[in-house]
């Protein structure tokens, strides 16, 4: 197979009924490169959605012209048209030929372009798609608005293997043999029969060795057949979170035709390994008992909308590896391809969703959260008609990833009185209350009845275990009160319950031959602690591991702040507590805060810390240690002082009085400091360092070896200094000039900064800004700020 990513096209943000013609006058678009998202590029505003992050949309059209010369010779090939996700209502045509469209935004669908360029009046192939987003208050959460994720030309042999390719399921493993099954199906265009042999050569990115199998298969003349084989593999080289070996496979077909042989090649990137989730004694991997320290994601980057670049990814996925994390939930709807190579590549669980609702539409906040009425707009309006087709379209896309663990049916889809209800109302708890009329917290019999929910499961359950039957289902109950009753759960291989901890030991009891998983965690220590004091939990996943745009509270909030990374990518205070309890690496940092007493001494993430620390703070200071060691010492102005543990929080703490002096935290481990930090005062900014942030060069040439590349965006990490080379004290607003490459973006994470992200300027956040640009050999950033020397870097791919 040949694939040709189609990159650079025409933008055109009105909808204008005739430019699905073949010939357009497009002087009036702009150029764009696609994945693209037009929504970020607009300003916030508050009559728009605040699910939605205050971003417009609206419809817009895409138009790229390719010429056929650039796929090489198509006679007696097959051509398809691939788009990876549009957000969303795509309508494509090609050529001026109508091919149909796709409502899901998330949904990877292709199109059959073989006769049509078969008509081709001229080398020219002409693409244009219109993309409708007016519903803004369709989501929960930000979206994006356009073809925002990858757009490829694949081209094929009359003898081919179509979509999903080559599956391989992993039968037994250990690290001296492993037998492992290889399926897939061979489709023919050809006239006649034709005996294909077909050869599987499996070559580890690792130690380069190989195992090859062979066989002989008849396919009928315009017909289908399929392979299926056992591959015995000696010591095997298996994936995990900690070693994440992959394989590529390549397929290589070979049949008669006119007297020679002919033939086509396949590769897909794969990985030996074997999981389980036991009801008793939680998740292993390879036979090896592993807790599961996730986090959930949605899929913005801020400032880059829902179009965002592998190399962002990476950044934020090598951040969220060292805070100790090895598993990722995509909430709540299937992801861009490259986030799934990523979590193969670094070695990340992954648990894939395919739905946030099913027929009926949740509440939809559009004036803050809990502000009533809500709207109702939403993918129910397309579940009935297309569920099978999404769900079969992320099991086909992603089953040959050897990262995911688990496929989702379902997030929250039992929330009570939204929609469905259910007479056993009143036992439910937390059913985030505040300010809902009372009208919402009582059952409304005439509301649909939440059993309802078990039918619908049972279908989608039954669709993921005939497309992959070596991976369990899951749902992420919200209120298992009552869809625990209703038979919910037992449509479900693993039982996954989203703030509900409570609950575990109970049901655990009722229903023992179900393993169970945090699907949905809070940052408390005591949520933590169910996972650690109980094995039958098999882990959490973090609500969440980045903050996210949409789901605000109110305006001029525009965003979610439940990550522990910002939107900008740099690590919150949470960070470093969720690494002192996850990590193995030694951990050190200490945080300060104004001390309370009895009710107003609250948990951090409801009580602001930060680093502070200097005499005019006040006569007294709580200070946070975040540490991983038993052996502690804080030190200020090389005086000890006494440590207590707090284990609401799950650190230690002391009051001290602040000093023009150092305060030290030290972890030793038999007698030797393994891990430190220390506060001292922060000066005013004098200086401004920037950086560009570059991945591993092992991780590089691993990305590259499964045809990933990370090189077209800089990253530059920009932070204030004081007179001493420290963190500063203050904040400035920098701006950004970019030569010979494009400047996608400054972010800061400050969620109530309404700063179009289309402008050049923005203010740090805690003395940081991240810049983000699209690079060239020529490219030149310049950073400057007022009072500052500017700052220029190269950033040639």
């Amino acid at each position: 197979m040949r694939s040709l990513d189609i990159t650079s096209w025409a933008f055109l943000p009105v909808d204008d009924p005739d430019v699905w013609r073949k010939r357009v006058d497009e002087q009036a678009w702009r150029p764009v490169t696609v994945p693209h998202d037009w929504s970020v590029e607009q300003p916030f505003a508050v009559e728009h959605s605040s699910g939605t992050g205050y971003l417009p949309a609206g419809v817009a059209w895409y138009r790229t012209h390719v010429p056929l010369t650039d796929l090489g010779p198509l006679e007696g090939r097959s051509i398809q048209l691939v788009f990876h996700g549009v957000y969303r209502n795509a309508a494509v045509w090609v050529n001026g030929y109508h091919l149909g469209g796709r409502p899901s935004g998330y949904a990877r669908f292709a199109f059959d372009l073989t006769e049509i360029v078969s008509y081709a009046p001229d080398d020219d192939l002409v693409v244009a798609v219109r993309v409708e987003h007016t519903r803004l208050s369709n989501s929960r959460w930000y979206n994006g608005a356009g073809i925002t994720r990858r757009v490829e030309l694949q081209v094929r042999e009359q003898v081919h293997i179509p979509e999903p390719g080559t599956v391989l399921t992993t039968v037994a493993a250990d690290p001296e043999h492993a037998t492992v099954r290889l399926e897939h199906q061979i489709t023919s265009g050809l006239d006649h029969p034709a005996a294909v042999h077909v050869h599987h050569e499996l070559r580890s990115l690792t130690t380069d060795s190989v195992h090859g199998v062979t066989s002989e298969v008849e396919v009928p003349a315009h017909g289908t057949a399929d392979v299926d084989l056992l591959v015995e593999i000696a010591q095997p080289q298996l994936w995990s979170d900690t070693e994440p070996h992959l394989y590529r496979l390549t397929t290589t077909l070979r049949w008669p035709q006119n007297g020679d042989q002919v033939g086509s090649t396949d590769q897909t990137v794969l990985g030996i390994r074997t999981f389980a989730f036991d009801p008793d004694d939680g998740f292993s991997i390879n036979g090896r008992p592993r807790l599961l320290q996730g986090v959930c994601l949605h899929e913005d980057a801020g400032c880059l909308g829902t179009a965002v670049p592998a190399e962002v990814w990476l950044r934020r996925l090598l951040s969220l590896k060292r805070m100790g994390c090895n598993a990722v939930r995509m909430a709540h709807n299937p992801h861009a391809p490259e986030l799934y190579q990523l979590c193969d590549l670094l070695g990340l669980f992954v648990i894939d969703e395919a739905f946030d609702e099913w027929e009926n539409p949740k509440n939809k906040w559009w004036q803050g959260h809990n502000v009533y009425p809500p709207r109702h707009q939403g993918d129910a309006a397309d579940f009935p008609q297309w569920y099978e087709q999404d769900l079969t379209a992320m099991v086909d896309a992603h089953r040959h990833h050897p990262s995911i663990i688990a496929w989702s049916i379902g997030n929250e889809i039992d929330y009570p009185n939204d929609p469905y209800a259910s007479p056993l109302f009143d036992e439910m708890t937390g059913n985030n209350d505040a300010n809902k009329p009372a009208a919402e917290r009582v059952y409304d019999p005439d509301r649909p009845d939440m059993r309802r929910l078990t039918g619908i499961a049972e279908r989608l359950a039954g669709i993921v275990r005939r497309l992959d039957p070596s991976r369990p289902v899951t749902l992420a109950a919200a209120f298992p009160e009552v869809s625990s009753r209703t038979g919910l759960l037992e449509t479900v291989d693993l039982v996954g319950y989203n703030y509900k901890e409570h609950l575990y030991a109970a049901d655990h009891d009722r229903f023992p031959h179900k393993p169970f998983v945090g699907s949905e965690n809070s940052h408390r220590y005591d949520a933590w602690r169910y996972v650690l004091d109980n094995d039958y939990v098999a882990g959490q996943f973090l609500w969440t591991g980045i903050d996210y745009l949409g789901e605000a509270h109110g305006w001029p909030i525009h965003g979610s702040g439940a990550g522990v990374l910002t939107l900008a990518g740099f690590e919150k205070h949470t960070w470093h507590l969720r690494r002192s309890w996850w990590s193995e690496e030694p951990v050190a940092y200490l945080v300060t805060r104004p001390p309370g007493a009895g009710e107003e001494r609250r948990p951090f993430w409801t009580h602001p810390v930060s680093r502070t620390w200097d005499a005019s703070a006040g006569p007294l200071l709580e200070v946070l240690c975040f540490a991983n060691g038993d052996d502690l010492t804080l030190t200020c102005a090389g005086e000890q002082v006494e440590l207590r543990r707090d284990e609401e929080i799950g650190c230690w703490s002391a009051e001290v009085a602040p000093q023009d002096a150092p305060l030290v935290l030290s972890v030793l481990q038999d007698g030797v400091v393994v891990a430190r930090d220390e506060l001292v005062p922060r000066g005013p900014v004098t200086s401004m360092e920037a950086t560009r942030w570059r991945p591993p060069a092992d991780i590089v040439d691993a990305a590259g070896a499964v045809g990933l590349g990370l090189d077209g965006v800089a990253q530059i990490e920009c932070v204030l200094r004081d007179e001493h080379g420290r963190p500063a004290r203050g904040e400035v607003v920098v701006t950004a000039r970019v030569e010979a490459g494009e400047l996608l973006g400054l972010e800061n994470g400050d969620l109530g900064d309404n700063t179009p992200y289309s402008s050049e300027s923005r203010s740090t956040l805690d003395g940081r800004i991240a810049v983000f640009v699209r690079c060239s050999e020529r490219t030149i950033v310049t950073l400057s700020a007022p009072g500052l020397a500017p700052v220029s870097l190269a950033c040639a791919p």
